[in-house]
């Protein structure tokens, strides 16, 4: 089993506290958030944009592996995860992840449609959140 780790740390109440979220790796050390962050369009990162981005980088790796089976191996692909989030009871929801995919490179449309397909139903991520996943695919 792989594992990898993300960490959090907060102090004081969620509307005046701080945190800061880290990665395992580095590639996020100590990087601020807050409920004006997440809430107030203040600058720092929040759990939702963190979601987004794991959600299409693993999006498009899933769909990079479904291309090579087919043989199509010049692909570009460019991935946006839009992660909507709701109130819903006394808290919040995530709802949905729109997957908004540009992918460039030789294959014809119908096969690189069908590997979309494919890796939106089965990349890791997909297949962690428990909301509504849909996706816009450009194939230049």
């Amino acid at each position: 089993m792989i594992v990898k780790t993300g960490s959090a740390h907060w102090e004081g109440p969620i509307k005046d506290g701080k945190g800061t979220v880290s990665t395992q790796s580095g590639a996020l050390s100590a990087q601020p958030y807050g409920f004006n962050t997440r809430f107030e369009d203040a600058p720092g990162t929040n759990p939702e944009e963190l979601i987004g981005a794991a959600h299409a980088a693993c999006f498009s790796m899933a769909l990079s592996g479904q291309l090579a089976s087919e043989n199509i191996t010049d692909a570009v692909i460019d991935t946006k995860a839009d992660i909507s989030m709701a109130k819903e009871g006394d808290g919040f929801t995530v709802k949905s992840s729109v997957l908004t995919v540009t992918v460039s490179g030789s294959g014809d449309a119908e096969t690189i449609r069908k590997c979309a397909e494919t890796a939106k139903a089965n990349c890791p991520i997909s297949k962690l959140l428990n909301a509504d996943i849909s996706m816009e695919l450009t194939v230049k």
